[in-house]
Order: structure tokens, then sequence, then C-alpha cells
């Protein structure tokens, strides 16, 4: 491969990754949408969203939105999200599994506020310098993001929310939900404030969000 094919192909791959972080954090998209976010030509966000569905990385569906024709809108693949940190899922449920089934759900119950505990403290001490909730909050998605949770800062009618686009910990919370319960009262504790859950990817959100009250 000579020195332009490398080029291309370089460039090819960060378009690719730019699509999926967009996808992940946004939710379906148009190609149009695509193009104009990500600042490409209509023609080159479809051939990349094409060539991404041949890889099995997105699929794609005809949504109705008011008069007009359905809008081909796409979206990211079982394939696609596996691609973002997931903090050796598989090796976390089986450990989960065997501590279950060996020492009972006392253990893994003590191992959750273990954990808990080590969390809030992180949190706190690197929140202490911070006075007011939006400032918890930026602070405390940045330390989420660095974890793994591709966490923003979202307002929207003057409420501010605490988005989570990815979960780094999702197969193990399936199988033990405390985990999420955890990281809720967490939230909590370190930021001062009430939170309420709005969007939840165990009940098939795309998506964690929760509402705070500042």
């Amino acid at each position: 491969m000579n020195t332009s094919d490398n080029k291309t192909s370089n460039e090819n791959n960060a378009s690719q990754s730019k699509i999926l972080h967009l996808l992940k954090t946004r939710g379906e998209l148009t190609a149009g949408q695509v193009a104009e976010i990500l600042k490409m030509t209509s023609m080159g966000a479809r051939q990349h969203l094409e060539n991404m569905e041949h890889q099995g990385l997105l699929e794609h569906q005809f949504i109705a939105e008011g008069r007009g024709r359905p809008k081909k809108k796409w979206y990211l693949t079982r394939k696609a999200q596996s691609q973002f940190p997931n903090t050796h899922s598989a090796l976390l449920v089986n450990l989960l599994g065997h501590i279950q089934q060996e020492l009972g759900e006392n253990a893994l119950d003590n191992l959750i506020t273990i954990r808990e505990k080590e969390m809030r403290d992180s949190y706190q001490q690197q929140l202490a310098q911070f006075e007011t909730v939006p400032e918890k909050l930026s602070k405390l998605a940045e330390i989420r993001t660095n974890e793994g949770y591709m966490a923003e800062v979202v307002e929207e009618d003057g409420q501010l929310f605490l988005v989570e686009n990815n979960c780094p910990i999702c197969s193990a919370a399936t199988q033990c939900q405390q985990f999420c319960r955890s990281e809720l009262s967490i939230f909590k504790q370190v930021l001062g404030c009430k939170i309420e859950r709005t969007e939840y990817i165990l009940e098939g959100a795309r998506r964690c969000a929760y509402r705070v009250e500042a």
C-alpha cells in the first residue's frame, strides 16, 4: 500500500470513528444530519454509512415524521456498541456469578458496598474545590467520561441533566442491578441535591440520564 492509500485509509477510519461517536451520543440520525454535523458532503456521509453497514456496524430504518416520505435513519448495531469501553464485561460477569454461587448474596452486597464507599470518597475528594451544583456536575461528568461512561451535562428547558451515553459495566449491571442503585446513591451524596433517573439503558433506552435539581 502506497502513501496515498495509507492516507485515504486513515481518513476513512477517522471519519468512521467520528460517525460512531456521533450516533452513540446523539442516537439515530439521517445521512443529511450526519453530513451537517460532521461538516462533510451528503454523498460522503452516505458512502461512509453504507460502508459501515456492510461491516455490520450500522443498520437503518425508515421513520415517518409528519408529512412526506419516511426518513432513513441510521443507528449502531450490537457489534458497534462493543467497540466502546466495557470494562472487561465478560470477565466481570463471570466473577459476579462465582461470588454469588460460592460466597452467597451477602458477599456480593458487601463487595458493592465497598465499591460504593471507594467511589464516593474518590468523587468527593475530586469535587471538594467546587462550590455550586453546576460546577460539581461538570467535574463529575469529566470524571465519569474518564471512566468510560461518555458523560456530558445537558441543559433542557432550564433543567440540568447528567447524561451517560455509554455504560462500561452494562453486562454486570444487567446481572446485578445493585450497581445502578449504588451509583445513583453516590451521585446524590457527592452533589448534595435531589437527582432522578429519567432514562435507563437497562430499560431499553440508548443512554442513562439523570435530572439534577441545582
